[in-house]
């Protein structure tokens, strides 16, 4: 493959489809040296956080090579969306799914093969299909983009068995310059998306997985409904949110239960009929402050950029996947937050699922290291990011001052005494039965199960009435986390004891376990410790009616296209224009996120409602 870069299909340079077409005057981290790579026609793996600019990355040597760019997207109901943000831009982009009636789909063929498109997107299971691939082998192709290319990996969270077939393009389209993107992926990850997709020789790109407006807080369960709703009244009244729960179930009571609370929120899980969820996911796309609560089933590739939380209210099951799903807020780099409510029981839970999947005994051990190294994130007593970067092989030279054992320490104590009366009594009722009925033992309880086995005559009954039940299942979380207890999912769930006891339980060694936190204090905006972060500006009580009124026009604008509102402007388009207040064209294409396309369609209508503000005629020239 050689490294001559081809004519450009569109007048100018990258930088001038960057500048004119999406309406940004600057590349951003390594965006100018993957576009670079991908014009002169060589193959690229790119890591890089969600919100960090990926899509830029392909969209702009597609349109700057001959050819159209073929995108492989891994969720269909995404497509739509991602395809009208390039159409107001003035992009030649369309998609074949199955939501297409025949009609259409000849229609947009029929636009490929005589080249009138820039960029065709495709679900991998459509581009494998033989008519497929014959039908691009007749058209010119600027080059292939892989998105979300963890879904490769067979150790991953979201692994697609369709994305290993993807080789394929490799082989069939030899000259065609192929990029992978992600924006999760540890060393053993990139290692598989590398091999499985002919990348080996490739550039890769690796930008920070930092995303320090993210605040991150993690804390313990403790009337979980009530935790979420301090939260939501307190801090996150009237935003867009995303809520994630192990079960279907439990979602579709959360949102129930939302909704009695005055939330406009809507339940998205796979067992909701597609119909359904393509209405609750275009609402949450298209109307503001809309709360989706789901399982992992959705948002993978979400582009709302004005996502002010991510909330989960089980544990995940590895860092990968809350590094994922976290970063599903704050794509417009202000201020956001991510909240974690988890307990022993999700702990039991998950280590149910692990050890009755199908998979090998090898994959079963990697997915129990997986969730022991996301139960060490939520136990730690230091730096949450530096923790998190750490994960994935980058080091915080400092602590980031915007996690919540940044912003309020968490105390520790010495649980040496309370350790060695746990385990006692784990030992004397013979390692066989689960926190619950250890703890009711502990604190001296009366129930049926305890009179059942005798219990109340061992010694260690009572021993820690000083405890709340609460307390006790906090230090055994964290017994479970260090590895000196573990839980037995084929007994029932069975606390027992590893060798780590020994000397703990000889008093040979002391433990420093964590306290209960407090509920984190929220920092209005980002701390002063968030690195480069844009701070979140409040609007003025003057500018408030002027902000009001630019929201009402894009929602207008963004009703008439059927659209949603951030495929007119971002928030931070608007709040710029705020500020700036253009009295000209000249003067709004100077604002960041208006292009050429962008301020012929929409341009005239704000500059006269930014008029009508300050009493001054709309100049248009």
């Amino acid at each position: 493959m050689t490294d001559t870069a081809p004519p450009p299909a569109v007048s100018g340079t990258p930088h001038y489809i960057l500048e004119h077409t999406f309406g940004y005057t600057e590349f951003r981290g390594d965006q100018q040296d993957i576009i670079d790579t991908l014009v002169r026609g060589r193959d690229a793996l790119v890591l890089m956080p969600t919100g960090g600019g990926k899509s830029l990355c392909y969209q702009i040597p597609a349109l700057a090579r001959r050819g159209c760019g073929i995108v492989i997207s891994p969720l269909i109901a995404l497509m739509q969306d991602q395809v009208e943000a390039l159409r107001a831009a003035g992009v030649a982009a369309a998609f074949l799914n199955s939501s297409l009636g025949y009609d259409q789909v000849q229609d947009i063929e029929a636009r490929l093969t005589q080249g009138e498109l820039d960029l065709l997107y495709l679900a991998p299971e459509r581009l494998l299909q033989p008519r497929t691939l014959e039908l691009l082998e007749r058209v010119q192709i600027s080059l292939f983009a892989i998105d979300e290319a963890h879904c490769v990996s067979q150790w991953g969270h979201d692994f697609r068995a369709d994305y290993l077939q993807l080789s394929c393009l490799h082989q069939r389209f030899p000259e065609v310059p192929r990029v992978a993107l992600t924006a999760t992926a540890d060393q053993r990850t990139r290692r598989e998306i590398a091999q499985r997709l002919d990348l080996e020789n490739a550039r890769h790109f690796v930008s920070s997985f930092d995303r320090p407006n993210i605040q991150y807080r993690i804390a313990t369960k403790n009337n979980p409904k009530q935790q979420l709703l301090q939260f939501l009244n307190s801090e996150q009244r009237g935003n867009a949110g995303v809520i994630y729960c192990l079960s279907r179930n439990k979602v579709e009571s959360t949102a129930a239960w939302l909704q009695s609370q005055g939330f406009n929120a809507l339940p998205y899980h796979a067992g909701l009929a597609a119909d359904v969820r393509a209405v609750h996911q275009r609402r949450f796309l298209r109307e503001d402050g809309v709360i989706v609560v789901a399982t992992i089933a959705f948002g993978m590739g979400i582009d709302k950029p004005d996502v002010r939380f991510v909330a989960h209210l089980d544990l995940p099951k590895s860092i990968e996947a809350y590094y994922q799903e976290t970063g599903r807020a704050g794509r417009d780099s202000e201020a956001a937050t991510a909240l974690l409510l988890y307990g022993l029981e999700d702990v039991v839970k998950l280590s149910q699922m692990a050890t009755t999947s199908e998979g090998s005994e090898e994959h079963k051990r990697q997915e129990r290291q997986r969730l022991d190294a996301m139960l060490g994130l939520c136990e730690i007593t230091s730096c949450r990011r530096r923790a998190l970067l750490r994960y994935f092989d980058e080091e915080l030279p400092h602590d980031c001052g915007n996690c919540d054992t940044c912003l309020e320490p968490p105390a520790t104590w010495d649980a040496s005494d309370a350790a060695r009366k746990l385990m006692s009594c784990i030992y004397r009722t013979g390692q066989r039965f689960g926190a619950a009925h250890v703890i009711d033992v502990l604190r001296g309880g009366d129930t049926e199960k305890i009179r059942q086995f005798n219990h109340q005559q061992l010694s260690t009954y009572g021993i820690g009435a000083d405890l709340s039940a609460t307390e006790w299942r906090a230090i055994a979380r964290q017994l479970v986390v260090r590895g000196y207890l573990q839980v037995n999912g084929e007994a029932f769930n069975a606390l027992q004891l590893t060798e780590l006891c020994r000397p703990v339980l000889r008093s040979e060694e002391s433990l420093q376990l964590r306290t209960l936190p407090k509920a984190a204090t929220r920092v209005a905006g980002n701390s002063s410790g968030a690195n480069n972060a844009r701070e979140h500006i409040e609007i003025s009580l003057q500018d408030q009616p002027l902000w009001d009124a630019l929201r009402a026009l894009r929602k207008s604008l963004a009703e008439e296209r059927g659209v949603p509102p951030y495929v007119v402007f971002h928030d931070a388009t608007l709040r710029e224009m705020l500020s700036a207040k253009p009295r000209n064209r000249a003067e709004m294409l100077a604002i960041s996120g208006i292009g050429d396309s962008k301020l012929e369609r929409f341009g005239d209508d704000f500059l006269a409602l930014l008029a009508s503000f300050s009493g001054t005629e709309t100049v248009t020239g």
